[in-house]
């Protein structure tokens, strides 16, 4: 069995459990849904969306995967770039200090969680400066060719 007529029968597994699902939403009716009485008939939705996610990444991955591997410039390359966002993240992370904060809900925020926080600010910041620097680079080099 090749991968397209196994692909074709997942989708066609995974559309029929969607419509049934559907059906049972549409027998249980809006006012049970709202209500709360109609938790059963929701959760096999959420599931199958779940399903559905975790095949699409676990398939994307692994063709993605392969394409890396048949090919050494595009795995070095891309081998290259997860070494440099690893690096902004080390930088972000030891210039971001922990701590403890009280949260509205009474909880304390840890050091450490405060420290990952301040750290997925820092490097979306470092990375939107790369993005802006490399287009206004890429545009001024255009605009100077002309």
């Amino acid at each position: 069995m090749n991968t397209n007529k196994l692909t074709r029968i997942g989708c066609i597994a995974l559309g029929v459990l969607g419509v049934l699902s559907l059906f049972l939403v549409f027998i249980t009716g809006d006012d049970a849904i709202k209500f709360g009485d109609g938790v059963g008939a929701i959760t096999p939705i959420i599931l199958l969306g779940q399903l559905t996610l975790l095949v699409a990444v676990v398939i994307t991955s692994i063709y993605a995967l392969k394409g890396l591997m048949a090919d050494k410039a595009k795995l070095k390359s891309s081998l290259m770039f997860v070494g440099i966002f690893l690096g902004i993240f080390l930088i972000a992370f030891l210039l971001s200090k922990g701590v403890e904060t009280p949260m509205r809900d009474g909880k304390v925020l840890s050091a450490t969680g405060s420290r990952l926080v301040g750290t997925g600010i820092r490097v979306f910041y470092i990375l939107t400066i790369i993005a802006v620097g490399l287009m206004v680079f890429t545009g001024g080099k255009r605009s100077i060719k002309k």
